[in-house]
């Protein structure tokens, strides 16, 4: 299907600088875009790209002013990745959906199935289960006991779904994520063994939730592990049980949670951070990448390290870190002329 620069200018509200009959029917990256496929430039370290790429029409912003010439039509507006991740969704929902139930598709007598949802091959809906209207629910899927699955939402091949826990509306799970497996609980006894404390809660997802691949999150002890509305986690993200995370906050790949943390609303924690557990994480709080925290933080405080420190003292700390090797050397010096002034 194509599209002209008029009526990409036209959904978008951008202002044409170039051919406005230039056509698109594909998309690409700036740096290895061709003729018909549509790119878009936002981040300036990608400028150069612009002057030599081949793609017919690139999206930029209403400031940028290029200083050599550019063979691609340009569309002007407010916000060129906003726009292009726009045109993404409307590119991705143009795509043919899937319908219907598979005939190797196993499906209880007791569960419920909605209109116009997709059960896969293989996959398993079982006792008392109900999967919302416009669900896809992809191959080898297992959707457990009591599952409660809510309107448009998708599960891709590999999503475990263990008994009991919820998932509302719009959520999108990937590919060999865990919800609802046992937390980790466990109790010394006097033979120097752990016994095993039952897990009995399940795990609660509220709207517009999209969790990554190979992600888990266990269930609750007692009550509920939730995951608020518009919360986006990553790739390999571990959620212990009793977590809670507030709306909207987003973790990138290989964040842990430990039991019983509140982590509030609007947050963001880079990669590889880890919070330990029974503390609360204020309200837009951000936590760099690798940082490891161990007590509580106040509402929009950044933080980064191990352990965790407000962001300007750790750039301090880290820039003495830097110099140390300079600073031994100094300091060795400087004995050696203290001992050599006491010697005489």
């Amino acid at each position: 299907m194509e599209f002209s620069a008029e009526m990409i200018a036209a959904a978008l509200g951008g202002e044409i600088v170039g051919d406005k009959s230039a056509v698109v029917s594909t998309l690409s990256k700036i740096e290895e875009g061709q003729k018909g496929s549509l790119s878009f430039l936002a981040n300036p370290k990608y400028e150069n790209y612009i002057y030599t790429t081949e793609a017919s029409i690139v999206i930029v912003n209403k400031s940028f002013n290029p200083t050599q010439e550019v063979k691609s039509t340009l569309i002007k507006v407010d916000d060129a990745y906003g726009c292009f991740a726009k045109l993404l969704e409307l590119y991705n929902a143009a795509k043919p959906q899937k319908k219907g139930i598979h005939a190797s598709a196993v499906i209880d007598e007791t569960a419920q199935v909605g209109e116009n949802a997709y059960i896969g091959a293989y996959a398993v809906i079982d006792r008392g289960a109900k999967v919302g209207d416009n669900a896809k629910i992809y191959p080898h899927v297992y959707v457990g006991d009591g599952v409660r699955i809510g309107k448009n939402v998708t599960l891709f091949s590999g999503v475990k779904i263990y008994e009991g826990c919820v998932l509302g509306d719009n959520v999108t799970i990937h590919s060999g994520t865990v919800i609802g497996a046992d937390g980790f609980g466990f109790a010394p006894n006097e033979k120097g063994e752990y016994d095993k404390i039952p897990q009995i809660g399940n795990v609660v997802i509220e709207d517009n939730v999209e969790i990554g691949a190979n992600t888990c999150v266990d269930r609750a002890t007692m009550g509920s592990t939730v995951i608020k509305r518009g919360v986006k986690l990553d790739n390999l993200i571990q959620i212990a049980h009793n977590v809670v995370i507030g709306d909207n906050t987003v973790m990138a790949a290989q964040t842990g949670v430990a039991g019983s943390c509140k982590v509030g609303k609007n947050c963001m924690m880079g990669g590889q951070s880890g919070i330990v557990g029974h503390i609360t994480i204020g309200d837009r709080v951000q936590v760099g990448s690798k940082a490891g925290v161990s007590n509580n933080v106040a509402d929009g405080e950044v933080v980064m390290g191990y352990p965790s420190m407000p962001v300007g003292k750790f750039r301090r700390a880290n820039a003495v870190m830097r110099n140390l090797p300079e600073m031994a050397n100094r300091l060795n010096k400087l004995e050696k002329e203290v001992a050599e002034i006491k010697e005489k």
